[in-house]
């Protein structure tokens, strides 16, 4: 199953209020937070027009137990509760990784 690894997705909309703030978290806690529980980071994509979130970002770890790890800890609880404050519908799932663009 985790031949290749494993993929978190996270979507959301940025508020635009709050943007600088956002970015200051996402690059000096968030990400930093996923990369010393085994995760890296693997893509930022932006939604410029329709009807998607306006931001997908995903992260990849080799093995279930990362990213189980991850999951079941306070810490992802902690830095999704403050990513809260700066976004709105905050959705993320799990998937296989398999290289390249997915949703």
């Amino acid at each position: 199953m985790d031949e290749n690894g494993l993929k978190l997705l996270l979507e959301y909309d940025v508020n635009q209020d709050t943007l600088q703030d956002y970015y200051q978290f996402i690059m000096g806690q968030y990400v930093p937070a996923l990369q010393s529980m085994g995760l890296q980071m693997s893509e930022a994509w932006h939604t410029a027009y329709g009807e998607a979130p306006n931001r997908l970002v995903g992260f990849v770890c080799s093995d279930r137990q990362t990213m189980d790890q991850l999951l079941d800890s306070d810490l992802w609880g902690d830095l999704n509760q403050e990513l809260e404050k700066y976004v709105t519908d905050l959705h993320f799932k799990v998937i296989p990784y398999r290289g390249g663009f997915q949703l």
